[in-house]
């Protein structure tokens, strides 16, 4: 069922991108929109791990269609409570038969979150600390390896049968984006060393923080407890503005430097994963999925930025198209002026009135149809922007994502200048260029042709 779903789902949205069809007709509409349940529901029945696959794609309008984009958004990490009974033999295991004597007064009636891969309890430590205890649930990660082995298997016959899909869009490289971004969350321990990481990033932030991990194994994660609640549940009116204004410019800041210049981010920065309380710093949890760039994408997407930080579509066109590749049927030209219309009517919207992850949809959604094939880790990082950009709206609507970019922007190409003129990055360049490779060779070579090197944009 769901194999038949997503091939004639992705097929049909494709299409339509490229012949340009418009959705009318009431009638048409409401099919449509069963559609789109009945595509959520396969979601939901087939397990956690096609609800995060469902949550990646609720960010790519050029693989399925906006009815369902609309009904994917609606998925959440969420799973029915197991008794205690049922993941207290993991306890055991991981910790030993004695575990109660370290953890106690565990409420194990209500837990505090129940996902997919794990239920969370509120303890008190052996000293009196409060602390949370993060169980993993029995045989999750065998039946997420099978999940995986089947996703593979299903990307490769989509491959077989809408090729011209997969020439636009690299099914197996998004998964294997998702894949990498995933495997920690079955790993306390690999969570935890994100956590440690998080905690040295997030320390020149005042109005931040990440949990203290206080004792991991891979299915068992003791850590300190985060102050307040969910950002979704809080009330604007608990906080006064300069407080909400700086938390919020602090986690957009925050967010942008993982992008750009630590290249390791928080890929799933929702709401929920925020707590808030006022007069606390804003802790950020839940680090099992993270994301990571190379350089150049790093650096592709600060020129993306720039770009509509200056209402710059034309050169929005020319990142983005580096970022990805042009195809067969391609149209760089037709790009760049969908992107001169796009860019002057988002580049200084706040939050409150535009979600740059819906920017982003948009870009994605005419790159497509243009035949430019985009990055697969674009996946994750749409998925993040428009999770970190719904933190932020519901504490701090009236902040503008491109301000506080020209306001990071020295710090991030001071960064890059740094890492540009270390002693390893100019001498990786010197043999780039004495063993005839890399970007500067093109480049001459290019010229010596007597052919300037063209970004894919037509004059």
């Amino acid at each position: 069922m769901f194999r038949q779903l997503a091939v004639e789902e992705a097929s049909r949205t494709l299409r339509e991108n490229r012949l340009g069809r418009p959705r009318s007709t009431e009638s048409r509409a409401r099919q449509e929109a069963e559609r789109a349940q009945n595509v959520r529901k396969a979601f939901e029945q087939l397990g956690p791990f096609y609800v995060k696959v469902g949550q990646i794609l609720s960010t790519r309008p050029d693989i399925v269609s906006d009815h369902v984009i609309a009904e994917l958004e609606k998925l959440h990490d969420s799973a029915s409570v197991l008794p205690f009974s049922a993941v207290e033999p993991v306890l055991r295991a991981e910790l030993g038969p004695t575990w109660a004597k370290n953890l106690r007064d565990i409420d194990t009636d209500r837990p505090l979150g129940a996902a997919s891969l794990a239920q969370v309890y509120r303890v008190t430590l052996a000293n009196g600390r409060p602390a949370v205890v993060k169980i993993q649930r029995p045989g999750v990660r065998e039946t997420v390896a099978q999940d995986m082995a089947l996703l593979r298997k299903a990307a490769r016959v989509a491959g077989r049968v809408a090729p011209r899909f997969t020439e636009m869009i690299d099914i197996e490289a998004m998964l294997e984006v998702l894949f990498e971004a995933m495997r920690p969350e079955l790993d306390f321990i690999n969570e935890s060393r994100n956590m440690r990481r998080a905690a040295r990033l997030v320390a020149p932030f005042e109005h931040l923080a990440v949990p203290e991990v206080l004792l991991a194994t891979p299915r068992v994660l003791v850590q300190s407890l985060a102050p307040g609640t969910s950002v979704r549940h809080v009330a604007q009116d608990n906080f006064d503005t300069e407080e909400r204004l700086a938390i919020g410019r602090d986690l957009l800041t925050f967010v942008l430097r993982g992008f750009f210049t630590d290249r390791f981010f928080h890929a799933d920065l929702h709401p929920g994963n925020v707590f808030v309380a006022p007069g606390e710093r804003a802790t950020l949890i839940d680090w099992g999925m993270v994301g990571r760039t190379d350089r150049r994408t790093s650096m592709l997407l600060v020129l993306v930025l720039l770009a509509l930080a200056q209402s710059d579509g034309h050169g929005l066109a020319k990142a983005w198209i580096e970022l990805g590749q042009t195809t067969a049927r391609a149209r760089p030209g037709a790009f760049a002026s969908d992107m001169a219309l796009l860019v002057p009517q988002v580049a200084d919207a706040s939050l409150e009135d535009l979600s740059f992850g819906v920017t982003l949809t948009r870009v994605l959604t005419s790159s497509t149809r243009r035949g430019i094939s985009t990055s697969p880790v674009i996946a994750v990082l749409g998925k993040a922007f428009a999770n970190a950009e719904g933190s932020v709206r519901c504490l701090a609507p009236e902040l503008s994502i491109v301000e506080v970019f020209k306001s990071e922007m020295q710090n991030i190409m001071l960064s890059l200048a740094a890492e540009t003129l270390s002693q390893e990055q100019m001498a990786r360049t010197a043999l780039e260029v004495m063993l005839g490779i890399g970007s500067v060779t093109e480049r001459l070579r290019s010229m010596v042709r007597g052919r300037p090197l063209s970004l894919g944009i037509e004059a």
